[in-house]
């Protein structure tokens, strides 16, 4: 009998406990945002998904199809192929395929890049139908995005 006393007693005390956490958060104020019509800032060190980074002189990829990234990515997503072109001294890229299903984000081939030519992009919010990308994301597209931002005027 006193045990179930004492279950009783401490079921009720657990109660009021669990309703004063409640109560003190129903007090504090909100911190959400309404994310379509606000957006928060992204941090500088935000890893998104990998993009070839083009060379405004030159109007092209920097990457010369050396395949380290290929070489070294552990997920095996990347396939790159390039061909030596009339009149330059280095092989340019003509395929470079990430399958971004089964890249795990590592940077490792951004490490291992000598020419800089990839880097994490700073989109966060890729959301679409398998029939749109199907595990590719649009680097050309995204190539085309940058282009335009870096365009705009800073707002300050």
């Amino acid at each position: 009998m006193i045990k179930a006393v004492k279950d009783v007693l401490g079921g009720f005390w657990s109660l009021l406990v669990g309703m004063k956490v409640t109560m003190d958060q129903f007090r504090k104020p909100l911190v959400n945002t309404p994310y379509p019509h606000k957006v928060l800032e992204i941090p500088k060190r935000y890893r998104g998904h990998i993009v070839f980074i083009d060379d405004p002189e030159l109007e092209k990829s920097r990457c010369i199809a050396c395949k380290m990234c290929e070489k070294v990515c552990p997920s095996e997503c990347i396939a790159v192929d390039g061909e030596k072109k009339e009149g330059e001294k280095k092989k340019s890229a003509t395929i470079f395929d990430l399958d971004f299903t089964k890249c795990s984000l590592c940077g490792l081939c951004i490490e291992v890049c000598p020419t800089n030519a990839l880097e994490h992009s700073k989109r966060f919010n890729l959301a679409s139908t398998r029939k749109d990308y199907y595990g590719k994301i649009d680097l050309i597209g995204d190539l085309a995005v940058r282009k335009q931002e870096q365009k705009l005027p800073k707002a300050s």
